[in-house]
């Protein structure tokens, strides 16, 4: 593991050599007066309201309108722009940046759909936490290559009322446990919903003796074998949930409200800061707390990319580049705001940014990073579809 350290630490260390004030400030220039569309998902007011600040700041710092496409599934994202290079698209696309990451990100880098290489163009870049933090290396198993620029990290946490709920579970086992105890009180959104196929992703990480598989291609496994415990865990759970499994929630906006309003007793997020988020904005009561399973959570970084046809690949990049900045991303910290954990070394910061830092507010409700233990990485991008798939076959009757 030191020598892996190492090794990211020096070939960071030359790619960060590698930023050339010329080329950029050439960037810069052709950026003006360009018009971003910037597609992303759009269900939350919290995360909307800082896109929205980041493009006004974006256009006044820079001169780059920043239009945000809201969007439910950027999968649709990706097949439109796939349907763009099929037709012979290949200027005037009409995605200029995306947020992305995990199997739509695998898809695009193998059909040829981004721009690229370019995150190691950005003057920010060196300030990203590489070394302790792999995942803005490997997107899922898919390696970036520098086709993606990091914007946040992610972490499932679980959330529940404690008010009403003593002792919560620490592993999948308690949860089942739990839910036959308390019949009705936990549900999770049905795949492909993103907290749906996470919370898939994280019961099948637990279950299996061997989870090696998991992180090759599926096409490698014996599928049926691996997956038996999941089916047989979830067989077991649907009928105990709310609404006793024969519906699921459309995701974690409603997850939320269910929680707020005493319907089930747990809930969850891949925000660790999205608890204390949601109790200063009076969306969830100030009993409502965090935690983890024993064996760790599914974490990951969260990117955004270029497609390859797009006419503002330069207002993209000094978007990109403004979003790792030190500026948004203690913006982004904050539980009050967003509270997206950063992607940045905080220690190679300038001294008051690194204060900003420690200044931030982190409710009762935030796990300290000792609290969220260790993180497990996500399968291997071929297994999302597969176990959607699966998924629906069995439970969407």
């Amino acid at each position: 593991m030191k020598a892996f350290k190492l090794i990211v630490v020096l070939v960071f260390g030359l790619l960060a050599i590698n930023v050339n004030a010329d080329e950029w400030n050439t960037i810069k220039n052709k950026a003006k007066g360009q018009t971003v569309y910037f597609n992303a998902w759009g269900g939350a007011a919290a995360i909307n309201d800082y896109i929205d600040w980041a493009a006004k700041q974006v256009r006044s710092k820079y001169g780059v309108t920043i239009k945000h496409v809201k969007v439910t599934d950027i999968g649709d994202v990706v097949s439109r722009i796939l349907a763009e290079k099929s037709a012979g698209r290949k200027t005037g696309g009409s995605v200029d940046l995306m947020w992305i990451n995990g199997e739509n990100f695998k898809a695009m880098k193998k059909n040829g759909l981004l721009f690229g290489p370019f995150s190691h163009k950005l003057p920010n870049y060196r300030y990203l936490d590489i070394e302790n933090k792999p995942t803005l290396l490997y997107d899922f198993t898919t390696a970036v290559d520098h086709m993606e620029a990091p914007w946040g990290m992610a972490q499932l946490v679980f959330m529940y009322d404690s008010d009403k709920v003593r002792s919560h579970p620490s592993d999948m086992a308690e949860l089942l446990s739990f839910t036959k105890k308390n019949p009705g009180r936990f549900t999770y959104p049905a795949p492909p919903s993103f907290y749906g196929t996470t919370f898939v992703k994280q019961a099948l990480l637990e279950l299996v003796s061997d989870k090696s598989p998991l992180y090759d291609s599926v096409e490698k496994a014996d599928f049926k074998k691996v997956t038996a415990p999941l089916w047989k865990f979830l067989d077991q759970l649907h009928p105990v949930m709310w609404r006793k499994g024969s519906v699921f929630t459309s995701g974690a906006p409603q997850m939320k409200q269910l929680l707020n309003d005493g319907e089930i007793f747990i809930s969850m997020s891949f925000n660790p800061n999205d608890a204390s988020n949601a109790i200063a904005n009076g969306e969830l009561p100030e009993s409502v707390r965090s935690y983890v399973h024993d064996q760790g959570t599914i974490g990951n970084t969260h990117f955004v990319a270029i497609p390859f046809n797009s006419d503002a690949k330069e207002g993209s990049m000094v978007f990109a580049n403004f979003l790792i900045s030190a500026e948004a991303q203690i913006r982004k910290a904050n539980p009050d705001i967003w509270g997206d954990p950063t992607v940045l070394n905080v220690n190679s910061l300038p001294d008051k940014d690194q204060q900003a830092f420690k200044s931030i507010p982190l409710g009762e409700a935030t796990l300290t990073a000792k609290e969220l233990g260790m993180v497990i990485l996500e399968p291997d991008a071929s297994w999302v579809q597969a176990l959607e798939r699966e998924w629906q076959r069995r439970y969407n009757k």
